[in-house]
């Protein structure tokens, strides 16, 4: 199998094995949506972890397999492919990415699904398909632009240039650069930590902040105000209260 799901403390490991650069080809775009709404499901998975490895993130979809494709091929297959990134962006609990070398056109899109990404302080971000005289077809153009704003993201689609962790990090692409041999010890801490949390109220909070990005004000807020007071009915609302009165700030735990 090109990616495996491992989980161990709550914390669920979607990672990339197909070596040597992680190329997603079709079957590992499907075994991706597959694991991904497996993470989803199981209870025991309360936070997940990207990961392709210590030496590369994802350089890119499978050119070879791509190039033997035509325009009748792709499009029967565009909408899979982007089914397979979306799958993971709507995991409904904490997702981090954990970029290691490369993480080129369809890896960087794949991280751009993260809710928090790590970077390794050699790691390399980029979508350079306009150099195939394509553009990403795996949700760049638009996680891009909601990330980073349009303008930046334009530049880094039109020009295909690939950026180091430390220009990643400026233009909001990255929120961590770390030392390569700690990426993932820090994203899986990342999520260990979260994963101890309201797994109800994390769900909340990532719908409430995903579906605003996509929606007027007034609807955001009506997510959001609903969500706030539907989690008064559940337990973990009343643990972290009486926590909080009893023993102070911070020291709840959730079951």
């Amino acid at each position: 199998m090109t990616v495996h799901l491992e989980v161990a403390d709550g914390v669920g490991t979607l990672r990339l094995d197909r070596p040597p650069m992680n190329a997603l080809d079709t079957a590992t775009q499907d075994r991706l949506k597959e694991l991904a709404e497996q993470a989803t499901a199981r209870t025991d998975v309360r936070a997940v972890v990207l990961y392709g490895g210590e030496k590369v993130f994802a350089a890119g979809a499978d050119i070879k397999e791509m190039r033997a494709m035509d325009h009748a091929a792709m499009v029967l297959r565009a909408r899979a492919l982007q089914d397979s990134f979306t799958a993971v962006a709507r995991v409904p609990k904490p997702v981090v990415a954990a970029v290691t070398g490369y993480a080129l056109g369809g890896g960087c899109e794949l991280a751009l699904c993260a809710d928090y990404r790590i970077a390794a302080d050699d790691a390399r971000l980029g979508q350079p398909e306009i150099l195939l005289g394509l553009i990403p077809g795996a949700g760049g153009t638009q996680r891009l632009s909601r990330l980073i704003g349009p303008s930046k993201a334009k530049d880094l689609i039109f020009t295909g240039r690939q950026v180091k962790a430390d220009e990643a990090l400026a233009l909001g692409l990255v929120d961590r650069v770390v030392p390569a041999a700690e990426v993932y010890e820090q994203a899986h801490a990342w999520a260990a930590r979260l994963a101890r949390g309201p797994a109800i109220a994390l769900r909340a909070a990532k719908e409430a902040v995903d579906t605003g990005l996509e929606t007027d004000l007034d609807t955001g807020l009506a997510v959001e105000r609903n969500w706030f007071a539907g989690l008064f009915a559940t337990e973990d609302r009343e643990r972290g209260m009486r926590s909080f009165v009893e023993e102070g700030p911070g020291k709840a735990k959730f079951t």
